[in-house]
């Protein structure tokens, strides 16, 4: 998120944006991973198991359970569950029992599960991206994950595997093999569409400009880009003349501008772009 100062609006737009995560996440989930009875991710993937054993709908079911593991959270962890975890949790819960109620779904929405995989294991990605990239988090197993991360020495990410993991199991023993199959399709497409999506979300352009005048360059990097840059001396190794060398990172859309710029000030500049999707300092994630 781009650094805002007053803490007001940074504050009602990280709330903003943990909302329309949860909403992304709410239609991945209530439109194509309970109607298919996907057991994957979390809570919601044990819903929709447990939801058949206990006749309720997998809303309501998903809803007792995060407010339980909320509570849970306030009992081992106090304050430090976060006002931000109690938020998102609230949200996902009255999002998903408002559809339950003004749009019951008793099917599903194609006869194409492959197709409505995809967007049961695209949609909640995409938000639990976007909640990641702000360090907040959806409640539900996060809850669970605190709490180990607090009082054990056990490996979260493993436990959390085995959680999902036994929640596939279970799909294949209510709903048979094809739902179980596509359950552990989704297990494995889940986490990586996670990683692809922050790291796309956190992609910025690396550039070391071999030129011979830098001012210009230099100008239009900190007066119409707003950043910063370092340069330093250099000697071509085969024509033996002075260069400059400029070092600096942006956005991809700044990017773009920077290299039409240098194309048209000295087009005989060299440059060379690397992507990065971890940049650290001022400007960018903070230390």
């Amino acid at each position: 998120m781009k650094e805002i100062k007053n803490p007001w609006i940074r504050t009602l737009a990280e709330y903003g944006l943990i909302t329309v995560s949860i909403w992304i996440m709410v239609i991945g989930i209530y439109f194509f991973k309970f109607p298919n009875h996907f057991a994957f991710g979390g809570v919601t993937g044990f819903s929709t198991v447990f939801s058949q054993l206990l006749h309720c709908s997998a809303s309501t079911f998903t809803t007792v359970a995060n407010y339980a593991l909320l509570v849970l959270g306030f009992i081992f962890l106090g304050k430090s569950v976060g006002i931000r975890t109690v938020y998102a949790t609230i949200v996902m819960s009255v999002s998903l029992q408002a559809l339950d109620a003004l749009v019951p779904m008793h099917g599903t929405l194609t006869d194409q599960p492959m197709l409505e995989l995809v967007f049961a294991i695209m949609l909640p990605a995409i938000g639990s991206a976007i909640l990641f990239n702000i360090d907040a988090s959806s409640g539900g197993t996060d809850v669970i994950a605190m709490v180990l991360k607090k009082y054990t020495s056990m490996n979260i990410g493993s436990a959390l595997m085995a959680a999902d993991v036994a929640a596939v199991g279970l799909s294949f023993a209510m709903y048979g093999p094809s739902t179980g199959l596509f359950s552990i399709m989704g297990l494995v497409a889940k986490s990586m569409v996670v990683d692809n999506v922050i790291e796309n979300m956190n992609l910025c352009k690396c550039f070391n400009i071999v030129c011979e005048h830098p001012q210009a360059i230099c100008d239009f990097i900190i007066h119409d880009l707003n950043r910063s840059a370092t340069t330093f001396e250099a000697r071509g190794a085969y024509s033996d003349a002075h260069k400059t060398v400029i070092m600096t990172t942006m956005r991809r859309s700044q990017a773009i501008r920077l290299r039409n710029f240098i194309r048209q000030q000295e087009p005989t500049a060299f440059i060379m772009i690397e992507n990065s999707s971890e940049i650290i300092g001022k400007g960018f994630s903070p230390v």
